[in-house]
């Protein structure tokens, strides 16, 4: 019993991750995201072990994690966050998950926030689980624990509690789809009225009330797609305190233009706080690009990334980090 009454009333061991997220997109001096989607039929050629289904699964595990340690290099210093899509590392079991927590660890060691890409929702007590899995542990496993994660709220809001406890007992944040950027995703969430992805945002606000940071920032985010510029000033409004995820940029077919309202104040101005723009293929697998084509990955990638820097900074009106 005493055991659950220190457990229960500990300190977050860390700032919330509004105030650790403001802070390093302020040094990077850009609001760029990595998506670490390890897509195995797009890896170069030099990875290419993990197609091989004659290889020991261990051995194409390693592989998927090796590339993704690559990509670490290159994101190191330039961007403040990188997001690992679980589903990469699971198709390959428990030596996936293996090199999900090796890559996790190797993020936090070069000072990335990590964002798993993990989109859990399920009834209270099993999202309980995933809470503690994800975000809080079992004891001794720190560094492979993320700093947020993506949720699905499609169950309501007992789906969504547990995770919010969590994030006041340790200073981590969550994501929850608001309006997803996939093509599908009106048949949902503009359903209704309100339509389905506002009722949720209005739920997002509330449940970020108490998680707000030193910033005015929540460590309670939404995910809405950079595909829907249109909705964007009025999911920013509707949302003025929420950091916002925006996919869709690069390979899905958003521009630097069409993110720049998700960017805006109260006033208007444009600012780099309160939202990360998500770029995955676009920078992943950037060899495959005819902008780059000739180059080795390594330097497609790290040239794609360097775009990415300097295309939303400019939209933005900023300057971004010196390299």
């Amino acid at each position: 019993m005493a055991k659950h009454a220190v457990r229960a009333s500990r300190l977050p061991r860390v700032k919330p991750y509004a105030d650790r997220l403001a802070a390093a997109i302020e040094r990077c001096g850009n609001p760029c995201l990595i998506g670490l989607d390890p897509h195995i039929d797009l890896l170069p050629e030099e990875f290419a072990i993990a197609r091989d289904r004659s290889a020991p699964r261990a051995v194409r595990a390693r592989a998927i994690g090796d590339f993704c340690l690559e990509i670490l290099a290159v994101c190191r210093g330039r961007v403040p966050a990188v997001k690992p899509q679980s589903a990469f590392f699971e198709v390959f079991g428990a030596d996936g998950a293996a090199q999900w927590e090796r890559v996790v660890a190797a993020a936090h060691a070069a000072d990335l926030l990590v964002i798993g890409d993990v989109k859990r929702g399920d009834i209270a007590s099993t999202a309980a689980a995933y809470a503690t899995a994800f975000l809080e542990g079992v004891g001794g496993d720190g560094p492979t624990l993320c700093d947020a994660v993506t949720l699905s709220p499609f169950l309501g809001a007992d789906s969504i509690e547990p995770f919010l406890a969590a994030c006041q007992r340790t200073g981590t944040g969550i994501y929850v789809l608001v309006r997803t950027s996939n093509k599908g995703s009106a048949d949902f969430q503009r359903h209704g009225e309100p339509e389905l992805s506002l009722r949720i945002a209005d739920k997002v606000v509330a449940w970020g009330q108490t998680l707000r940071g030193a910033s005015t920032w929540s460590s309670v985010g939404a995910v809405v797609g950079a595909t829907h510029a249109a909705e964007l000033r009025m999911f920013r409004e509707r949302m003025p305190n929420t950091p916002l995820l925006l996919p869709g940029y690069g390979a899905q077919g958003a521009g630097a233009a069409d993110i720049v309202d998700a960017f805006r104040n109260a006033s208007g101005a444009t600012q780099l706080a309160g939202a990360l723009v998500n770029s995955s293929r676009g920078v992943l697998f950037a060899e495959r690009d005819a902008a780059h084509k000739g180059k080795a990955w390594r330097t497609a990638s790290r040239d794609a990334l360097e775009h990415m820097i300097a295309d939303i900074t400019r939209a933005l009106g900023v300057v971004g980090a010196a390299r």
